[in-house]
């Protein structure tokens, strides 16, 4: 039978390169789609630590604040600053791995959009290759894979000027609450 009249997927099997060829990039697919179930459930992991370090911070203030106004005494306006700075430096320990946590999240972000384009590169290789058999071009075509890999890594080290985002702002709420807590720990230690 002539290789123009046998179907494409006929032809990759009878030619030995392109069939490793097929395979390979079908494992490949494979392993992406893996890395790319696992970085979304790591995402899920770092978003649900940030939630509960925002949870523990707040909890830590409502009680500090309770125990405070409770247990005050006339005596302990000399000392105001003590509770006052413990609270300040515990707030801003919980601002940084707040922080710390939203940098591993955003990181771990860009990381899951890459390989969702890797998936989305290699998909569109394996559809050419399964549509034009053995006129699929070997070395055009895989050298085409690799530059536009490459042109995405040259593409992603031109990093825009970092403007304000969501998790700046967050920082900066919390550290304004952190201050916050220290006038009413005056207010209620000396008021």
């Amino acid at each position: 039978m002539e290789w123009k009249q046998m179907h494409p997927l006929h032809q990759i099997a009878e030619t030995p390169t392109h069939k490793l060829l097929l395979k390979q990039w079908l494992k490949e697919e494979e392993l992406i789609h893996g890395r790319i179930a696992l970085k979304e459930t790591q995402i899920d992991s770092v978003r649900k630590e940030i939630t509960m370090l925002h949870i523990f911070f707040f909890l830590f203030h409502s009680l500090t604040l309770m125990l405070l106004f409770t247990s005050s005494s006339s005596s302990a306006c000399q000392r105001w600053w003590i509770p006052s700075l413990c609270s300040f430096v515990f707030s801003l320990g919980l601002i940084w791995a707040v922080r710390y946590k939203s940098d591993v999240e955003s990181h771990m972000e860009k990381a899951l959009q890459r390989e969702k384009e890797d998936k989305i590169l290699l998909g569109k290789c394996v559809e050419e290759l399964k549509k034009k058999g053995l006129e699929f071009d070997l070395l055009k075509e895989v050298d085409a894979l690799r530059r536009a890999k490459s042109l995405r890594v040259v593409e992603g080290k031109h990093q825009e000027i970092r403007k304000w985002s969501s998790r700046d702002f967050v920082s900066f709420f919390l550290f304004s609450m952190a201050c916050l807590v220290l006038a009413v720990t005056k207010v209620i230690l000396c008021g």
